[in-house]
């Protein structure tokens, strides 16, 4: 696990670029190089040591002198590939999966990706061909930021690096609208106009001499439902079964500590099941707690910690080291990003640092088998969906009139057309109303996934969580709050092995009356007693609701006044102050609003000067 940079034109001095790697220092804090290939091309590397920690695998690595790379991430089926490739007459000098990749590059070419079964973000150097080529992985679990110009090409796994020495960025309106919409910026987009993500499961060619990219998808999920599993529950829960395990053995393994976050939920229980039946030693384990009533669920993952007999540690969180957190958000994100559960992410990330240097997490279940409340709170809705528009509007009217704000919010999402716009508001905010602004937010390449009839809609609401919430969300949360302090994140349900059969599966297996999750957890209650798990789903949030009234509301009022709001573009401002008060009058929580435009204020602080917002 890595920071990775490079450039393909003179642009800086080697102390300037230097710098862009200091500044992104904390992904890999082992080692700093860079390397200029043919007096032009630089090629910059940050090391965490996980695989091989022998100086030889040190980045940019080369390879018989025919390609160069630099490489963030993990590739878990590398010693397979290496084994094949040893039979194809490779030589290898190293435990890497880096020289692995090299190797098969020469084999594959550009289908290298295909092969790949890890979490990744590289660049290769074809010195034979003049070209580059890369590849993010096919869930966007790796970042990779890019700008293209006239001069040529700049990558890097972060903004800042990019960001840092160039004096040529103007921040993005679109993206600051697209940001309060969805709480983070959709691929391809980032809050500077000139700079691009790589969409997940997407890989590119740079020709130097043309100075041209070319970006293909090479993977996608399958959303015409062709490849259907037609075997029984049983079958399908011990192939599901395997896969898991699979996937978690071969995260496993790492020349350095491995530990599994523990939430004591669905996903988080399994892995960690899986893990300590997979090895012979004690797995460490960890968790975070917060001492606010109602936001403490340390006690769940202990029970399941004493039942699997691992090496448990709880972390608690209180207000000053939530501050601190705050006030460091925006040097580890580097763009604008409001999922406000980032923050207890990050300490837990710090603490679990301390003891291991990689961590295996649940993510991803939600998605794969349709987890959410939100898909259960769809199905709830959708009997009035089935009745005349007229009928909906006229219940809307009666539940307006009723001095409630969530009567009001059901108010406003039975004013929608369809279930599919209704999912849109779901995610985006029933109502938006604050946001001033001609873009329309909603346009993303992404509702496809949702708006197709191919499937039914927890299907598509699934498939569109996975391309959207999962990538531009979750992924991000978790690689920044991690990397933040040198720890690899790995997340076996994420193996793209089990998203494909996760796919392939009856909607029935996955969900059926109010049972969410269903195959998962009959998997699961195989390690561990039902019982632990009779209990409502709750997500890792933080106490925002009640610090932003409490410990940060003066925070709160001396960013958003009315002069802070002023400098917010996209806003309405009255309807801005008017939820703040709202909020502080406890007639309504408004803290998912306080917290982003509090993040965006933040960065505004420390990177909006100098800088036009077009």
């Amino acid at each position: 696990m890595c920071g990775i940079y490079g450039i393909t034109y003179s642009k800086y001095t080697s102390d300037q670029i230097s710098e862009k790697l200091k500044r992104i220092e904390f992904r890999g804090p082992d080692l700093s190089a860079q390397k200029t290939i043919n007096n032009r091309i630089v090629f910059g590397h940050n090391r965490l040591s996980i695989i091989d920690l022998d100086p030889r695998s040190n980045q940019p690595f080369s390879y018989q002198d025919k390609v160069h790379i630099v490489f963030n991430g993990e590739i878990f089926n590398f010693k397979l590939l290496k084994s094949d490739l040893i039979k194809k007459g490779y030589p290898f000098y190293t435990e890497s999966d880096t020289e692995v990749i090299c190797a098969a590059y020469l084999e594959y070419g550009d289908n290298l990706p295909n092969v790949l079964n890890g979490m990744f973000a590289f660049v290769i150097y074809d010195q034979t061909n003049n070209k580059l080529f890369g590849a993010r992985d096919r869930l966007g679990q790796k970042p990779f930021y890019y700008l293209l110009n006239d001069d040529g090409f700049e990558f890097s796994s972060q903004l800042s690096a990019i960001q840092l020495y160039n004096t040529n960025l103007t921040i993005s309106s679109k993206s600051i609208t697209q940001y309060f919409a969805w709480g983070a910026i959709p691929d391809p987009n980032t809050i500077f106009n000139e700079v691009k993500k790589l969409p997940a499961g997407n890989c590119f060619t740079f020709d130097i001499d043309r100075n041209v990219l070319d970006i293909t998808q090479y993977w996608d999920i399958n959303s015409e439902r062709t490849k259907l599993f037609t075997g029984s529950f049983q079958e399908a829960k011990s192939a599901l079964n395997e896969l898991v395990q699979d996937a978690v053995k071969i995260r496993l393994f790492a020349d350095v500590p491995v530990g599994v976050f523990l939430s004591g939920g669905i996903d988080s229980s399994l892995i960690a099941a899986m893990a300590q039946n997979t090895t012979n030693s004690q797995v460490k384990t960890f968790s975070v707690k917060f001492n606010e009533k109602g936001f403490d669920e340390s006690i769940y993952a202990q029970k399941v910690a004493d039942h699997l007999k691992t090496d448990h540690h709880v972390i608690s969180c209180n207000y000053n080291e939530g501050l601190d957190l705050i006030d460091s958000f925006s040097h580890y994100y580097d763009e604008p990003f409001a999922d406000s559960s980032a923050i207890p992410s990050m300490l837990l990330s710090k603490y679990t640092k301390k003891q291991v240097t990689v961590a295996l997490s649940g993510d991803g279940g939600d998605e794969m088998f349709i987890g959410y409340h939100r898909y259960h709170w769809m199905k709830q809705v959708s009997p009035l969906y089935r009745t005349p528009k007229s009928l909906r509007q006229l219940t809307s009217f009666l539940l307006n009139a009723v001095p409630h704000y969530k009567l009001k919010t059901i108010s406003k999402g039975l004013r929608f057309n369809d279930l599919d716009s209704l999912y849109l508001a779901s995610v985006t905010g029933i109502d938006a109303s604050w946001i001033q602004s001609d873009y329309d937010y909603l346009n993303v390449s992404e509702r496809s996934y949702l708006e197709h009839k191919d499937k039914n809609i927890y299907e598509r609401m699934s498939d569109f969580d996975i391309k959207a919430y999962l990538n531009w969300d979750i992924n991000t949360k978790v690689d920044r709050a991690t990397m933040a302090y040198s720890l690899e994140a790995r997340s076996p349900l994420m193996d793209y092995r089990v998203v494909e059969f996760a796919q392939s599966l009856p909607t029935h297996f996955k969900y059926k009356g109010s049972n969410q999750k269903i195959i998962l957890k009959d998997i699961l209650y195989d390690y561990v007693p039902k019982e632990y798990f009779n209990r409502p789903k709750s997500g890792f949030t933080m106490p925002f609701s009640d610090w932003f009234r409490n410990e940060l509301k003066d925070l709160v009022l001396s960013e958003l006044n009315e002069d802070g709001l002023n400098q917010i573009p996209n806003i309405n401002v009255n309807e801005v102050k008017t939820r703040i008060d709202q909020h502080m009058k406890g007639t309504w929580n408004r803290y998912p609003l306080i917290w982003k435009l509090l993040v965006l204020k933040q960065w505004l602080n420390k990177n909006g000067k100098g800088y036009s917002i077009i």
